[in-house]
């Protein structure tokens, strides 16, 4: 239903269920006839025709104080406030901070409540500009008055829940970012939630240091939102950030489920498994890491420290082969990192241990040059 539509309904609503403003007279049936006709035609000469006839109804002292007449002026100025957003009418650059002042006192009259459909309908008219004006601030990059404005229009619809996550994303790109996931926080119930709101507030503790609430907010998002499995990943990220492999263990089988071809699931998978010990597993997964991106550095470099680490615990052949591997996996991440002095080290250390004196030398010479 479009807003014009709205406007007369309501109109006309509070006409049947208010017989007394029939009393004012033809001119207050104008009104009504020129929203209707706006409505019908959408040319916004009716829009003045209708400001005009509801002007006409306020001349005196007496008339400002009415109630009935003041209530169709409010629904007539919010309306023009909110559909004229270019002011082709050419209103006075207050007119909207009167229409606001006449809505504010129209809501602290003692018999309100004889209009108050007309009156919430007004108000949503008042928070439709002051939404819009945020969005406008925003693209200006002006976001304190963007916080404002968001803040204004929540005054106006409170129950408007969307307008949480306007002023929490302003309140970030102003650098509030207490105050923005306070604002995300307020969304994360089953009936506001969404994957960005949860996305968001646990990036914002993260930036703020507090990965003990973002990693909150990730739970109670998982728990709202069971299905959605970024939020899976966006936890799996910090336990992994954080080196809490006992606490990624139980993720992974989900994890590795969701995400079978991410190269870099496989290779936190592996990573776990290797901390953890668990070293068939690690193996597979940085294998299947290497199979999805055989140009990431990472994984083969982890495969061939994870043999060395296999051959550590070994004798004889068995131990020989695990070194073999792993100079295998070692020359690779060398080639692909040529200045890595890390995995000449490492080369090194095999080469000392099996006896290979020319692959020893050829070694310690690139070694030289690095560290030279």
């Amino acid at each position: 239903m479009t807003l014009s539509r709205k406007i007369i309904l309501l109109v006309l609503s509070a006409l049947f269920t208010a017989p007394q403003a029939f009393a004012q007279g033809e001119a207050l049936k104008v009104v009504v006839n020129n929203l209707a006709y706006y409505r019908q035609k959408g040319e916004i000469k009716y829009l003045t025709n209708a400001k005009k006839s509801v002007d006409s109804l306020i001349k005196t002292r007496s008339d400002s104080s009415n109630l009935d007449k003041n209530i169709y002026k409010a629904i007539v100025y919010s309306s023009i406030a909110y559909i004229d957003s270019n002011n082709k009418l050419g209103n006075p650059p207050d007119f909207f901070d009167k229409t606001v002042l006449l809505v504010n006192r129209l809501g602290e009259h003692r018999k309100i409540y004889k209009y108050q459909t007309e009156l919430d309908f007004a108000k949503r008219c008042l928070a439709n500009v002051y939404i819009r004006n945020g969005f406008s601030n925003i693209k200006s990059l002006n976001f304190e008055d963007a916080v404002n404005s968001f803040k204004n229009a929540q005054i106006y619809s409170p129950r408007f829940g969307q307008i949480n996550a306007y002023i929490a994303y302003a309140n970030t790109k102003a650098g509030h970012l207490p105050e923005a996931a306070k604002y995300y926080s307020t969304l994360l119930t089953p009936d506001s939630v969404k994957t960005e709101y949860v996305i968001a507030a646990s990036g914002i503790y993260k930036t703020m240091g507090d990965t003990a609430k973002a990693l909150d907010v990730l739970e109670r998002g998982r728990r709202l939102l069971p299905n959605e499995k970024s939020l899976l990943l966006e936890q799996a990220g910090i336990y992994n950030s954080q080196k809490n492999y006992r606490a990624l263990e139980p993720l992974l089988q989900e994890l590795l489920g969701a995400y079978g071809n991410n190269a870099d699931v496989a290779f936190i998978a592996g990573s776990c498994y290797d901390y953890l010990e668990q070293y068939d597993r690690a193996e597979s997964q940085y294998l299947r890491a290497i199979e999805i991106n055989n140009a990431a550095y990472d994984p083969v470099f982890n495969l061939g420290l994870l043999y060395l680490k296999h051959a550590a615990g070994k004798k004889g052949e068995e131990a020989t082969k695990d070194l073999q591997r792993s100079a295998q996996w070692l020359q690779k991440a060398y080639e692909m990192s040529p200045k890595n002095v890390n995995t000449l080290k490492l080369l090194q250390l095999i080469y000392q241990k099996n006896g290979n004196d020319i692959q020893l030398s050829n070694i310690n010479n690139k070694l030289q040059q690095l560290t030279n």
